[in-house]
């Protein structure tokens, strides 16, 4: 396999491939559902007209990223397959395979997106520049590595340990077939999973422990990384499945990319090593292995901790994820922290004056960009798509413009929505500007029927009485359902199905309504919402036993004890807990001898704590414990019960213990999400 060589062209409206002589027709097959799911169904005409529309409106004869995208290839293997060490699959890209059939884009995919979706699958190692290289396609994160001295330097390692193992031994197997060369330093350039989590898979952690080589991170990266990730880690893992289309079927009428990438790892490690290095000036120059590096701090971008990478010696500039070959998110649909545009537009800025001077700008994601023209050309219409959003945004709401009426005023002039890499592949215009909305203004409009309205389920029992009915309301539904008017459709079918959850007719009707929407919808992220939301009204909430879960266990290894007690608050069942006290000392023991001691405090129904050289005179209750021990109950390879028995644990008075911990709720993933 290699990656994408055919030559494409736009002929009378439709992707084709010459292959031979001959012209491949589509024939949108369907992809393989679960047993008792309704089969997903083909584009409606107000569908198949929208698609016409962006046809005739994007300037698809411009095929530059399609040999952008293939340039410099060097080596790839089938599918980019992956395995975990149970030989269950975390990585192929061989159910995508109906995306190289040279044929049209389908009615039931966005040809916009379809075309990205098409460059994305693009695979195996490449050459970015001298000494520095890239493998792509083998995650939905790229593995960079630059070539120093007489080792390597590692960028971003991926997702998982399985496929960053895996992208490495590829690189290996070409650049460094004795593995001579080893890993000098790795460099996390953000606090987002997809770019640390397969450092375990690239390195040891005995040679981390024993200093053979750096770990870079932009200041702040550690809290950003375990916080994020673990506060509302249950409701954002369940909202990632919606994102990422995660038991969706691939093909053209379910999940064909993410925008930046295929998809996440499953059945995977989500492995992290903690910082050695942080960068905490603009500018601050390293080297590593021969290799000089200059780090330009980006803040509240695209991650709460992020930086971008100039290297001098090659003209050379990483790009992290502020700049990418689509527009990106100031709110991510998983759920998020609103990210600063005003922030984002300076960064890229502050990147055109010092780095401009840049023959390959290289991402985390999808591919570079050569030639300093070029370069200036997509940093400068980035940097005035993040602008443009952020300040008219606030410019329409200071008319009076609610969230929702800005996002749809708001439109980006043809100077900037022309240019493929500000297409809304991953983030949109239209939920970008309703974060600039909410970052400073919040989520009230001032009117106060908003103020303190029902919830869905109380509400929408009375919208359907109001509106004569369920039978009534899906009557005159059916009706714009064939006018085209789906996010009526879809707007008003939830009231029916949050009043009537077992309403067969409004939960079909409102999932045909979220299909037509997944099948016009650019950005990868949005099509996948729209189809997971209509195969679960359809089928129901997918069972636990689908998939493995990913082991992120390291998050909770690096976890700090202030995060640890934080958490302990969140998994608190308040209301469960009014009228209880509970005082405890906690004395944890590291390797070095040395100690953290912290009190909590449990009244009021709030759990709070002091550390980490603090101590109640008089605790319920005083444990003490190495943090071996709370790592690996954490991690669930042993129970607090287990621990105390076998003194791992060595508390005093066990019983406030107990009722504290009989205190902590759980947390099920798989909660109902379009239905009540």
């Amino acid at each position: 396999m290699t990656g994408i060589a055919s030559r494409r062209l736009f002929v009378a409206g439709v992707f084709v491939l010459l292959v031979g002589g001959g012209l491949m027709v589509y024939a949108d097959p369907v992809g393989a559902q679960s047993p008792g799911v309704t089969q997903p169904k083909p584009a409606e005409p107000a569908t198949m007209r929208e698609y016409a529309k962006v046809v005739r409106t994007l300037p698809f004869s411009n095929t530059d990223d399609f040999y952008d995208a293939s340039r410099n290839f060097i080596v790839t293997r089938d599918n980019a397959v992956s395995y975990n060490a149970s030989g269950k699959l975390v990585w192929s890209l061989q159910d995508y395979g109906f995306l190289l059939q040279g044929t049209p884009p389908p009615p039931t995919v966005n040809p916009s997106l379809w075309r990205q979706a098409v460059i994305n699958m693009n695979n195996g190692l490449y050459k970015v520049a001298e000494h520095i290289y890239q493998v792509r396609g083998f995650d939905v994160t790229n593995l960079m590595i630059i070539e120093g001295d007489t080792g390597i330097i590692l960028i971003d390692p991926m997702d998982a340990k399985e496929t960053a193992a895996t992208a490495l031994a590829l690189y290996q197997s070409h650049r460094d077939p004795g593995k001579a060369r080893k890993v000098k330093a790795v460099i996390f350039t953000h606090s987002h999973m997809d770019h640390y989590g397969g450092v375990k898979g690239v390195v040891t952690e005995d040679d981390y422990n024993a200093g053979k080589f750096k770990v870079i991170a932009p200041e702040g990266f550690l809290e950003a990384a375990i916080s994020e990730n673990l506060f509302a880690g249950n409701v954002m893992g369940r909202r990632s499945q919606y994102s990422y289309g995660t038991y969706l079927p691939k093909g053209p009428r379910g999940q064909v990319d993410v925008g930046i990438g295929k998809a996440r790892p499953v059945n995977a490690a989500m492995t992290m090593l903690a910082p050695t290095d942080d960068v905490t000036t603009d500018l601050q120059e390293m080297w590593v292995d021969g290799v000089q590096m200059q780090f330009l701090l980006a803040p509240e971008t695209e991650a709460p901790a992020e930086m971008l990478i100039w290297f001098p010696q090659f003209k050379a500039l990483c790009a992290a994820e502020d700049m990418n070959h689509t527009n990106h998110n100031f709110y991510t649909l998983r759920g998020a922290t609103i990210r600063n545009g005003k922030t984002w537009w300076k960064v890229v800025q502050t990147a055109i004056e010092e780095f401009g001077d840049a023959q390959v700008m290289f991402f985390a994601h999808t591919w570079p960009v050569w030639g300093t023209e070029d370069i200036i050309d997509m940093m400068t219409k980035q940097r005035d798509l993040y602008k443009y959003v952020h300040d008219q945004s606030l410019h329409l709401a200071n008319q009076g413009y609610t969230m929702t009426e800005v996002a749809e005023r708001l439109k980006l002039p043809a100077s900037l929505s022309q240019q493929w890499f500000n297409r809304d592949y991953y983030g949109t215009v239209n939920h970008n500007a309703k974060a600039v909305y909410q970052r400073y203004l919040g989520w009230f409009d001032s009117n106060p029927s908003n103020l303190h309205p029902l919830p869905p389920r109380a509400a929408a029992v009375r919208y359907v009485e109001y509106m004569g009915g369920a039978e009534a309301v899906i009557t005159r539904a059916r009706k714009a359902f064939k006018d085209g008017d789906y996010r009526w459709v879809a707007q008003v079918m939830n009231h029916v199905v949050f009043a009537e959850p077992h309403n067969r007719a409004a939960r079909e009707l409102q999932a045909d309504a979220f299909e037509q929407m997944g099948y016009q919808s650019e950005s990868g992220i949005w099509r996948n919402h729209y189809l997971v939301g209509a195969m679960e009204l359809r089928g129901g909430v997918p069972g636990k036993d689908v998939q493995t879960p990913s082991d992120a266990s390291d998050q909770f290894r690096s976890i700090t004890l202030d995060l640890y007690f934080d958490y302990l608050g969140i998994l608190l069942d308040g209301p469960r807990a009014d009228g209880k006290r509970i005082v405890l000392n906690w004395n944890v023991y590291y390797a070095d001898k040395s100690a953290d001691v912290y009190v909590t405090t449990l009244e009021n129904s709030a759990l709070t704590y002091r550390g980490p050289h603090r101590q109640a005179l008089y605790p319920d209750a005083t444990l003490k414990m190495t943090r071996d021990t709370l790592d690996a109950i954490n991690t669930g390879q042993t129970t607090w019960a287990e621990a105390i028995k076998s003194k791992a644990v060595d508390v005093d008075n066990p019983k406030p213990l107990q009722d504290l911990l009989s205190l902590l709720g759980t947390f099920d993933l798989m909660f109902n999400i379009v239905t009540p």
